[in-house]
């Protein structure tokens, strides 16, 4: 957002009137941090002004009438089919894209189609923006009446919800721009009409978004496959794509009053919270959550961060053949306290399944192998069997809905409000599902104080996922959205992964399955001890 005082606007249209080419002149602006490292608006430090000449930008020394952000400029030049913005609040992405669309609508006598999800009225769209800029500029040729804009040179805006009315996408036909605003509520239906409608030469689907879960079906097709590049570059880039991550700190004109709800924002709320609503993260906490996202992401090679704690120990291996057909296969490996290997599989059946997991068994050379046998696992006893019964590794089945190991240790609870008499396992834990859980959240929990606040933990405390896992952010995304269940027996409990799908439309947590499976205990005599929370 951009707040500008009467006197910039006049000054914004004596300086555009020195331009006489017709064509809207962007002034590209970078912002100016104080000794404090806050952003001073009055001070935004002009880089250059461009504009389009015979299709190309080019620099200029003409007036500028719009002002971008350097950080957003390559989403005005570039020529990419797929144009995305991702970030936060206070980034000026929608500012930004409102500017570009009013400039081609005017330049180049260019049609404009803006989206969102879900559009009741008008007023739920960017119409107000794009007509705010007409104003403001003075520009001539527009007509902007019941939610229509249009200009005399055949450019024109329209504004449509997808979800209410599929077929709207249908009928922008010769649209050359589509712009979808909060594109992160866009369904994977919405987002596969699109593509096929988009069909005029050089035309451009442009999302402007702040990334909810990473398995949304915006996330999944436009920002997770480029996570890395997006986190060590600020961009990725390819010849379809352009995915530009932009948040406060690129805004040059981000104001005052906003940097004091960012400020405190950061100081009272979960930093998980924080980063999506300010650094354009993923939302992947969910209320009463098992894990919160700022312990698992201390938990990311954390036996790389904290002396004493290394891979040793021995291999287990556990698979989870997925409780409806369509759903992955998963694998976890863990060597010691450190998961290694985390991989899913969604081209196979149970069977292919199973030989996949005993096959990276062997290879890998583990000491345990354990699997689901709920769902889909439960007639892989010979197949398992038959496939490690020449090797040396241990085999068991895993019931999630059977009573807890070690039923009558003693559960050592500590600092937690509710606890006040010692109790036994059986006496915490509904069943043996919830009992792995929350020994996997104690660690995940204890690794984050070490790694955080450096305090003591014993690595046998601890866990690490490495970061090269291939589904690292997958998994991210289930453990710190499993919701824990109220409970009126004071028991520990969590939703099966039926209750999750219908009640909170939570895909089956594989990958988060496999993990937890490995926190079982075999021939051990003492079990973990574990942290107390508010259960």
């Amino acid at each position: 957002m951009r707040i500008k005082s009467r006197l910039d606007d006049i000054e914004s249209i004596v300086r555009a009137k020195k331009n006489n080419s017709g064509t809207t002149v962007f002034g590209v602006f970078r912002p100016y941090f104080n000794d404090i490292g806050d952003i001073e608006p009055d001070k935004a430090i002009h880089v250059k002004s461009v504009k389009l000449v015979n299709g190309e930008w080019v620099d200029t020394d003409e007036g500028y009438l719009a002002t971008i952000s350097e950080k957003s400029l390559p989403a005005l030049t570039s020529k990419k089919r797929f144009i995305g913005q991702i970030g936060g609040r206070g980034s000026g992405k929608s500012e930004g894209e409102s500017q570009k669309c009013v400039s081609k609508m005017h330049d180049r006598g260019e049609k404009v189609a803006c989206f969102r999800e879900f559009q009741n009225s008008i007023d739920d769209s960017v119409y107000s923006s794009l007509e705010g800029y007409i104003g403001k500029w003075n520009m001539s040729g527009f007509k902007c009446n019941n939610g229509h804009i249009k200009h005399a040179s055949g450019g024109e805006a329209k504004f449509r919800g997808i979800a209410r009315n599929p077929d709207s996408i249908k009928s922008m036909n010769g649209f050359k721009t589509f712009w979808v605003e909060e594109a992160q509520a866009s369904s994977e239906n919405s987002l596969k009409l699109l593509t096929p409608t988009m069909r005029e030469e050089g035309g451009q689907i442009v999302f402007t978004a702040n990334p909810g879960s990473s398995e949304d079906p915006f996330s999944k097709r436009f920002i997770t496959p480029f996570k890395p590049e997006l986190d060590a570059n600020g961009f990725y880039e390819d010849d379809l794509h352009l995915i530009i991550k932009i948040n406060w700190r690129d805004n040059p004109w981000f104001p005052e009053s906003l940097n004091m709800e960012r400020m405190w924002d950061f100081e009272n709320l979960p930093r998980a919270l924080y980063d999506h609503i300010w650094e354009g993260e993923f939302n992947d906490s969910i209320d009463n959550a098992l894990i919160m996202a700022e312990w698992f992401d201390a938990c990311i090679d954390a036996h790389l961060k904290v002396k004493g704690f290394e891979a040793k120990g021995s291999k287990r291996l556990s698979h989870d053949p997925s409780d409806l057909g369509k759903d992955p296969k998963a694998i976890a490996i863990r060597h010691g306290n450190v998961f290694t290997m985390i991989e899913e599989r969604g081209d196979l059946d149970v069977n292919d399944g199973c030989d996949w997991a005993t096959g990276l068994a062997i290879e890998h050379d583990v000491d345990v192998f354990e699997w689901d046998i709920g769902g889909m696992g439960t007639g892989l006893r010979r197949q398992v069997n038959e496939a490690l019964e020449r090797t040396s590794i241990d085999v068991y089945q895993f019931n999630g809905g059977e009573s807890v190991d070690r039923p009558e240790e003693r559960y050592e609870a500590s600092n937690s409000a509710n606890v006040h008499k010692e109790r036994t396992n059986k006496e915490v834990f509904r069943n043996l599902r919830a009992q792995c859980y929350a020994s996997i959240r104690d660690r995940v929990y204890l690794t984050y104080r070490a790694v955080k606040y450096g305090e003591s933990v014993d690595p046998e405390k601890m866990i690490s996922f490495s970061s090269e896992i291939k589904h690292l952010t997958k998994l991210r995304s289930e453990l710190c959205r499993i919701p824990i269940k109220p409970n009126g027996s004071g028991l520990f409990e969590l939703y099966t992964k039926e209750q999750m799908r219908r009640m909170f439309k939570l895909a089956s947590p594989n990958l988060s399955d496999a993990v937890m499976m490995t926190e079982r205990k075999h021939n051990q005599s003492v079990g973990y001890i574990p942290v107390a929370f508010n259960f």
